[in-house]
């Protein structure tokens, strides 16, 4: 089903069947690159979200019990679908979160191979045998851990959720996974590829609603065995408590506020472009986003400009539109944000290099933007921008470019530039973050973990480790004979 809109009518999805909430209410979604409101997602009642944990359990009494070849294969299969259907998912995404086409595309097609990959190493997710007296055998199992409830974001509307699926379903377990209500039309297009596959019944179920009243009832549940949640850290506070109080694990990946250090010999020419075009993907809306800019005194001029001139070449657009490369902000909340932030960096004494202003037409546009002589107390620099702000600022010593980068409570992502072997393996050893990239800014793949520490979370997504949190492990000592 569509809307008059061209845009697919969103539904849960409960026990193998797509359904609205129990009591009809909805809540509008709006296209954030025109402000039209283009359809209602559904929301649930504490009866729709019972329903679905009760169906996770029998899933996952089946899901476990089926062949793990066969599993694969049907996991495979989804996957397929996802790449066969990208180019329409990823319109889809367009259309109701506002990146450009050619980034939800790319988007949809790598969630996929994400898919493949979790598959694949849930068959060398191996238990052992240890030496262990005569007559006995002492093992180690790695067993699913049981129903899953994860609580995704809008900002990467099919990568959230495929990491908490992808990786549920190739450990053994089942989902209840609570969607974002901003972006849920992208949500129903990768369930339904699940669905075509051939995923049972209660596998995985789709639910939307009022955070606080969804998560609440869902940790709570009896059957829900571990708690994954991608989000800020306010809300992930939260959420690990609740967990916490129920004695439920939890996998935790929450926000950042990226430092990147351009050292003395750096090139900051190249750091500049690489940098710029990080900062501005999906319009700044990235956890791992780089976001404080430490530069090198002797640098900042020649790495400045070059920044500045990366920014202005942005195309900002409705990411339908050919040639946009940066769409909208998501919503009116994060274009007040970026308004508040820069109105603060200013009164300040910091200078706006370029951009600094919402776009005079409808949509939530928000200019590139570049700020300069940035003091030490602006919010931007210590609470986390989540849009298309970079704010650049000098330094002398790398003692003092180290010690302002970790001196915030995040430890999500870093960055570094140098030339020098030493000075990279200094930038390894010292920069606190889960995810640090040297002479780049690249992004999540999917055979290497993901994660951070202090503030940021905890918890592994990606590589071996992304199916840690899924499984169990079980140590069993048989003695053997009478």
């Amino acid at each position: 089903m569509t809307t008059d809109h061209g845009y697919p009518a969103p539904r849960m999805y409960i026990a193998g069947e797509w359904c609205e909430g129990g009591h009809g209410a909805t809540a509008p979604i709006v296209n954030p690159a025109t402000e039209e409101v283009i359809g209602a997602v559904p929301l649930a009642t504490p009866a729709d979200l019972d329903r679905a944990a009760e169906a996770a359990e029998a899933g996952f009494r089946v899901w476990r019990a089926m062949p793990i070849a066969r599993r694969t294969g049907i996991l495979h299969a989804a996957a397929d679908l996802v790449t066969e259907h990208a180019p329409e998912i990823g319109r889809v995404m367009t259309v109701e979160q506002g990146k450009s086409l050619a980034e939800a595309t790319g988007e949809v097609r790598r969630v996929a191979d994400a898919l493949r990959w979790h598959a694949d190493d849930a068959r060398r997710s191996y238990g052992r045998v240890i030496p262990s007296a005569p007559g006995t055998l002492l093992t180690v199992r790695r067993e699913p851990i049981g129903p899953v409830a994860a609580f995704v974001p809008w900002n990467f509307p099919a990568g959230s959720p495929m990491r908490k699926i992808s990786a549920a379903l190739s450990a053994g377990c089942s989902i209840v996974i609570k969607a974002s209500e901003e972006t849920p039309a992208t949500a129903c297009a990768l369930v339904r590829c699940f669905e075509q596959a051939g995923v049972p019944a209660g596998v995985v179920n789709l639910v939307f609603g009022e955070p606080a009243e969804v998560s609440s009832r869902l940790i709570a549940h009896p059957v829900i065995r571990l708690v994954a949640f991608t989000g800020s850290v306010p809300v992930g506070r939260l959420l690990a408590s609740d967990a916490g109080s129920e004695m439920k694990p939890s996998l935790m990946e929450l926000g950042g506020h990226a430092p990147v250090i351009v050292c003395a010999d750096a090139d900051p020419a190249l750091a500049a472009r690489r940098a710029a075009a990080a900062k501005f993907a999906n319009a700044g809306q990235v956890c791992t986003s780089p976001s404080r800019f430490l530069v090198h005194e002797s640098l900042i001029e020649e790495f400045t400009a070059e920044f500045v001139k990366a920014a202005e070449a942005v195309v900002v657009g409705d990411g339908l539109a050919e040639g946009t490369t940066m769409g909208p902000l998501a919503n009116e909340r994060r274009l007040a944000a970026m308004e508040r932030l820069t109105a603060d960096a200013v009164a300040r004494g910091a200078t706006v290099a370029t951009g600094g202003r919402r776009l005079d037409r409808p949509g939530y546009f928000y200019a590139p933007t570049v700020l300069t002589g940035v003091s030490a107390d602006a919010l931007v620099l210590t609470e986390e921008p989540f849009g298309p702000i970079a704010p650049i600022i000098p330094f002398t010593d790398l003692d003092d470019a180290l010690a302002t980068a970790n001196a915030l409570p995040y430890g999500l992502a870093a960055y570094g530039f140098t030339e020098s072997a030493a000075t990279a393996e200094r930038l390894v050893n010292e920069l606190q973050a889960g995810i640090l990239s040297v002479n780049h800014c690249g992004g999540s793949v999917h055979e290497a973990p993901s994660g951070g520490f202090k503030d940021s979370g905890y918890g592994r997504e990606g590589g071996p480790e992304g199916l840690d949190a899924y499984l169990v492990t079980k140590r069993v000592s048989h003695l053997l004979g009478s």
